[in-house]
């Protein structure tokens, strides 16, 4: 009887001892978050789910993240691939906005549409880019908007902009056309969608006009 007294109370100990706490428990967790929304996808996940995965209780994700759609997020920015944050030079105006563009709406469409409209729904109005920026700082409107201006700055260099065309709401166009497709038209963005952004949209607003 003492024995197995003294056996459960060592088991006890041990199991206090590998108890998961602080960074391991949450890399746990949002490994648990990540693999359960490829497995299930968004709608069919659960936190119930997450934490069975996790061999863990509901609770230890509630003090994290209130919300599923909060853990996702979480579990995107871990472990979703980050665009190159910096201003692409092809040597042209077009290349250099439709490639670091695409850059972003790839990272997006990687999340997939499923993802994307259940976190939109469940965060009401908040926009995707705004919603998943935090995003280590990848779609950060400053990082974005930075950016932009980099790309602008190069094409004024190169005599195919001129410097009046960098305002503020014509840097922030393109981000602000595409979070008009997630929040209002509901839509993952297409290659041929960035394509008309930049081609009848930007562009015609910033090149310089030639004789």
């Amino acid at each position: 009887m003492n024995t197995n007294k003294q056996a459960n109370q060592q088991n006890d100990t041990t199991t206090k001892n590998t108890r998961r706490r602080g960074e391991v428990l949450e890399n746990a967790l949002l490994q648990a978050a990540w693999d359960e929304l490829n497995e299930v996808g968004y709608s069919e996940m659960s936190m119930d789910g997450v934490a069975a995965r996790a061999q863990t209780n509901k609770n230890a994700l509630y003090r994290r993240w209130p919300s599923k759609s909060e853990l996702v997020i979480a579990a995107i920015i871990k472990y979703l691939p980050r665009p190159a944050m910096k201003a692409p030079d092809t040597g042209n105006l077009r290349d250099d906005v439709l490639t670091f563009l695409l850059q972003i709406t790839d990272t997006i469409q990687m999340v997939g549409a499923e993802t994307v409209f259940g976190i939109l729904a469940d965060y009401g109005d908040r926009t995707i880019l705004g919603s998943l920026a935090d995003f280590k700082e990848k779609v950060q409107d400053d990082s974005l908007n930075s950016i932009m201006r980099d790309i602008l700055q190069h094409a004024v260099e190169r005599g195919e902009v001129d410097p009046e065309a960098i305002r503020a709401r014509i840097v922030s166009l393109p981000f602000d056309l595409i979070r008009y497709e997630f929040l209002i038209k509901q839509q993952m963005l297409t290659t041929e969608t960035v394509t008309e952004i930049v081609d009848y949209i930007f562009l015609p607003l910033v090149l310089l006009t030639r004789n």
